[in-house]
C-alpha cells in the first residue's frame, strides 16, 4: 500500500477521533434531569442569597430544615444566577461551615466579643451590648472632632475626613442603600467598596 505524508496525517486524525468518540453514539438523547425536583426537596425551605467572600457575587442556594432544629442543612450554588451558574470556588462550596462549623466542633458564631485595651497584653471577655455602645461612644467622639462645616474658601462642606468606610460586596440592594444613608448622614466622604478594591 502507497501512502502519502498528508494521507497518513488524515488516517491518523480519523482514526484519533474514532477512537476517541467512538464509545459516544451520534443517536443518544440526553437524559431529562428535573432539576427543580433534585434541587427542593420535600423536607427543606429554599433561600437564595449571595457569597460573602469576595467582590464576585455568586449566588447561593441555601435549604433550610422545616422541622426539627430549623437550620441551614445544604448550602450549594445557584445554577439560575448568571453570575456563577451554580458554580462555586473552593470558599464558596465550604460557606456551609461559616455558620455551622465543621462536624464534631462547635458552632463558631461568637457569643462574646473578645477586648484587648489599646497596648495591653491580655484580652478580656464583653458582651455585645458592651462592644456595640463603644463602637459608637468612638464614631461620635471621632466625628465631632474631625467634622468641618466649612471649608479653606469659607463654603459650606459639612463633613466628616476623620472617619473612612469600606463596604461590603455580599450585601444586597436594600442593606446597601441603608449603609449608605448612614454613612452620609454621618458626613463621610471616603466611602469604598469591596468589589472596587
Amino acid at each position: 500500500m502507497k501512502l502519502s505524508r498528508r494521507g497518513f496525517l488524515k488516517l491518523s486524525a480519523a482514526a484519533a477521533l474514532s477512537t476517541a468518540f467512538g464509545g459516544i453514539g451520534f443517536a443518544m438523547k440526553p437524559a431529562a434531569v428535573d432539576r427543580i425536583a433534585m434541587l427542593k426537596p420535600d423536607w427543606s425551605k429554599q433561600t437564595t442569597t449571595a457569597c460573602c467572600y469576595c467582590a464576585v457575587g455568586c449566588g447561593l442556594i441555601v435549604n433550610t430544615a422545616l422541622s426539627g432544629t430549623k437550620r441551614a442543612i445544604n448550602v450549594e450554588g445557584d445554577p439560575d444566577h448568571p453570575i456563577n451558574e451554580g458554580a462555586l470556588c473552593a470558599k464558596g462550596a465550604s460557606i456551609y461551615q461559616l455558620a455551622e462549623g465543621t462536624p464534631g466542633q462547635p458552632n463558631p458564631r461568637l457569643q462574646k466579643v473578645m477586648y484587648r485595651k489599646p497596648y495591653g497584653t491580655k484580652w478580656e471577655v464583653k458582651s455585645w451590648d458592651w462592644a456595640l455602645d463603644r463602637i459608637a461612644k468612638n464614631i461620635k467622639r471621632d466625628r465631632d472632632a474631625t467634622f468641618a462645616t466649612k471649608n479653606a474658601k469659607g463654603q459650606t462642606v459639612n463633613r466628616c475626613d476623620g472617619l473612612a468606610s469600606v463596604g461590603s460586596a455580599a450585601i444586597d440592594n436594600e442593606e446597601c442603600w441603608a449603609y449608605q444613608a448612614f454613612l452620609r448622614s454621618l458626613g463621610l466622604v471616603y466611602i469604598e467598596h469591596q468589589a472596587r478594591i
